[in-house]
């Protein structure tokens, strides 16, 4: 066992459209960094180790937006792990404080994208994600529409020809996030819709309307972590959160021989992810309150209640019809808007939903508030692949 490893600071940007805002990677860096530090009330040459993650960006663009911070010659981990970076930096700044590496350890992540849908940088190379792309074409056709609505979608149309989900269970997840954001400041939209409204946008690949996917941002998160020597030094047990467990995993061969597009899009990464992270906290999802987790489009949402536990195996549209996963139900799953509606800048999500659980178990999420919160879930999820599910608890330090 190494030692308990605790969130002592967060910040974030608020997430813009990209390029709507005159500012690049370094000031999205320097605003969530320094909200970070302001956070936990130190100064960032107590910061002994940094892991910064960003998918779009030359090679140590972590070390430039780290010197934003300070030049202090500490080691600077660049760190791209899809839509999973953010919290790929977390974990790796959480390994080195649990390990004994550091006493104090910065994971920061920042993303400058390009308007629309994503597409590929490199045409003289083998696409990282030519396996799961290449079984999904094999098992549902290529059809006109971006490649990763169509990916999510086809494991969403799977779902409904397994276990009768209909259109409208996807719809409401939609309606939800957006409803969630209204109260959050730092999200890209802040819109309420009716249902009416979700059903009607634009369709970009069935059952998925433009209001059910998640869109590109710009912007920054970064999390300060810490020892409990260090968290008693610098007097942080009220603001302390513990990470009670955490864990990454990558694909298996489930993902591809079973040959079902919910397993392309990491369902098993999910479950096993979750099962490793009840069995290292001993607490299960029956003991949540707050759920962060990476609804880049409406089907995924779906798809993780059941790979999380909150739902058994294709209940998750029963669940979202029972309104449990909003307020005044068992769980609150997004309570920041999710990706859906507060933006998708691909190396700061991670790092937004920790922030956004900490506020919400610190009691500090303003309208967002989940009443009693003490126990939280994170999940941020990449395709090609990995996921990283998170559990914080409220830190239990004498003064």
């Amino acid at each position: 066992m190494g030692k308990k490893v605790y969130v002592v600071g967060v910040g974030m940007t608020k997430f813009e459209k990209p390029g709507s805002k005159a500012w690049d990677y370094p000031d999205m860096a320097r605003e969530a960094g320094n909200k970070a530090l302001e956070d936990a009330g130190i100064s960032f040459e107590e910061v002994e180790q940094a892991a910064v993650g960003y998918c779009y960006g030359d090679s140590t663009a972590g070390q430039r937006a780290v010197y934003e911070l300070g030049t202090t010659g500490i080691p600077v981990y660049n760190v791209n792990n899809n839509c999973s970076t953010g919290s790929t930096a977390l974990f790796m700044a959480k390994q080195f404080v649990e390990g004994g590496l550091a006493e104090c350890a910065l994971a920061l992540g920042f993303e400058k994208m390009e308007k629309g849908s994503l597409g590929v940088k490199f045409n003289d190379r083998i696409n990282p994600m030519d396996k799961h792309f290449g079984l999904m074409v094999e098992l549902r056709g290529l059809e006109q529409a971006p490649g990763a609505p169509q990916m999510f979608g086809n494991a969403g149309r799977e779902h409904m020809e397994k276990y009768g989900t209909t259109a409208e269970q996807f719809a409401k997840i939609g309606y939800k996030n957006h409803k969630h954001s209204v109260n959050n400041p730092y999200s890209q939209f802040q819109d309420e819709y009716s249902l009416e409204d979700i059903l009607a946008s634009p369709m970009v690949f069935a059952p998925l309307t433009k209001l059910q996917c998640c869109p590109t941002s710009d912007g920054a998160g970064a999390a300060i972590l810490a020892t409990e020597e260090f968290v008693k030094k610098h007097g942080l047990q009220d603001k302390a959160v513990e990470i009670a467990g955490m864990s990454m995993t990558t694909d298996m061969n489930s993902t591809f021989d079973e040959r079902s597009c919910i397993k392309i899009v990491g369902a098993d990464m999910t479950k096993k992810a979750a099962n490793e992270v009840y069995e290292q906290s001993g607490l299960g999802p029956e003991d949540v309150d707050v759920v962060e987790l990476h609804d880049c489009f409406s089907c995924n949402e779906l798809i993780t209640y059941e790979g999380l536990g909150l739902a058994e195996e294709g209940k998750g549209g029963e669940l979202i019809d029972s309104g449990a996963v909003t307020y005044g139900g068992k769980w609150v799953v997004n309570p920041s808007g999710g990706l859906i509606s507060k933006g998708h800048p691909l190396g700061a999500t991670g790092l937004a939903q920790c922030a956004e659980l900490n506020w919400q178990i610190r009691g500090q999420a303003d309208k967002r508030q989940v009443e009693g919160a003490k126990v939280a879930l994170q999940h941020n999820l990449g395709l090609g692949g990995a996921a990283v599910v998170t559990m914080y608890k409220k830190a239990e330090l004498a003064a």
